[in-house]
């Protein structure tokens, strides 16, 4: 009897909470707690309905209130198969794997990887490549930057951006922050003289670049001289260039050819569909400074196929340029807008890919302007065999060998200088 008076002490104490009736079993017997008059009755259980929690109460699971995330990684750490039975079968994944996607998931915190095994490193970057971290706006520069900055080359070696200018505006600043590139392609992007990807192509970080492919960029005179200045001045930049193809720029006249004679090491050239007003002397002035002899027919180095994206980042490129395509497309919501022009008799824009059509016309006008070194192989290779018959091929090589001979034997008549000798006069 002290225990069901503790009891109704207590329901009195509490009696904003409303918990229904309280049975107590005492000798055999059982009681019903009286809240009103504080004692027991010894009656029997009404049928009446029970209610355990007032009206007002809810419940919530605490498991449902997991992110996705969370969710997502609680069964990444299992791979599900199916047996020849048609069995459900999952594995533990290796330590390894589960690391490497946690890591992969916060690339962008990463300090820094110099010094880090490239093998496991190229397997980060794919892992991040997959969850398309590096298409994010910040945190996918900032961690594109830690793999450009350890490894160079190997995220990318050549980049092929031919008809690409929405990417290039998009994603200025990651193409940036790509080094040691041997390659790059920026033809039909219409760049200007004032763009800033060419003027970061004085920079160290890409003065390793042996081929430039800059046709129908609407460029002229002062953009070479801007992009020239390092070589000339400093001699550095683009010190080690092979390659160039200017084509398709009529800006570009006899003054701007001389800015590229400080390209000692240039190879092959093209400067076809070119503002130039006395060709024959720009001819000659490219043999005689840096050895360049223009070719009778087209050089397989300019054909563009060669050029194309490798490396490690060469899925990121493409999906940088199929985000670009996906924000391009017509929204749903711009049919009543299409409708209500056609109404007023209004033509709807439509902006479409800026293509190269500087192609055949003005090289057609200036001719074939395509040189290339002769004690340089694969360089000179034409084109297409097609292109000039085998007598007109054989009658240019005869051609050209009894000029190169007859411009030996008066030098050597004149003047016996050497290699260097002839740098050296070049340079006044």
């Amino acid at each position: 009897q002290s225990w069901s008076r503790g009891m109704s002490y207590c329901l009195h104490s509490e009696s904003h909470l409303d918990t229904g009736p309280i049975y107590v079993r005492e000798n055999g017997k059982l009681h019903v707690v009286n809240q009103g008059a504080g004692g027991t009755q010894n009656v029997t259980p009404k049928a009446r309905p029970f209610s355990l929690f007032s009206r007002s109460f809810s419940v919530e699971l605490c498991m449902n209130r997991e992110d996705d995330r969370a969710r997502r990684q609680r069964t990444d750490h299992f791979i599900f198969t199916y047996t020849k039975e048609g069995n459900l079968r999952y594995s533990a994944k290796s330590l390894f794997s589960l690391v490497l996607g946690y890591i992969s998931d916060n690339v962008d915190h990463i300090d820094s990887l110099i010094g880090f095994p490239e093998q496991i490193a190229e397997k980060l970057f794919s892992a991040a490549e997959a969850r398309q971290k590096f298409t994010e706006p910040v945190t996918g520069l900032r961690a594109l930057q830690k793999f450009t900055e350890a490894y160079g080359s190997l995220v990318l070696c050549s980049l092929c951006l031919r008809n690409r200018y929405l990417v290039i505006s998009e994603k200025l600043e990651e193409i940036k922050s790509f080094r040691e590139l041997t390659c790059l392609d920026l033809s039909c992007c219409k760049l200007g003289d004032e763009h800033e990807l060419l003027e970061h192509l004085t920079k160290e970080a890409l003065s390793s670049v042996k081929r430039l492919l800059l046709k129908d960029n609407s460029l002229s005179d002062a953009g070479l001289r801007r992009m020239t200045a390092p070589v000339r001045v400093l001699k550095k930049g683009l010190e080690n260039l092979l390659v160039l193809d200017l084509s398709c720029n009529p800006k570009i006249t006899d003054v701007g050819i001389g800015y590229l004679l400080s390209f000692k090491k240039l190879n092959c050239l093209d400067i076809s569909g070119t503002g130039l007003k006395d060709v024959d002397a720009v001819i000659k002035r490219l043999q005689m400074q840096i050895g360049l002899v223009h070719s009778k027919v087209p050089l397989k180095e300019f054909d563009h196929s060669n050029c194309k994206t490798e490396g490690w980042a060469e899925q990121t490129v493409l999906q940088w340029e199929q985000a670009v395509m996906e924000a391009m497309k017509p929204q749903d919501n711009m049919t009543s807008r299409v409708a209500t022009l056609h109404f007023y008799g209004k033509t709807h824009r439509i902006e479409e890919v800026v293509k190269c059509t500087l192609v055949e016309p003005e090289t057609k006008a200036s001719g074939n302007l395509q040189f290339y070194k002769e004690n340089v192989q694969n360089c000179h290779l034409p084109l297409k065999k097609e292109v000039a018959g085998s007598h007109e091929l054989k009658n240019n090589k005869k051609r050209a060998l009894a000029e190169q001979e007859t411009e030996r034997t008066s030098k050597q008549k004149h003047l016996c200088l050497t290699v260097e000798d002839w740098d050296l006069l070049n340079t006044y």
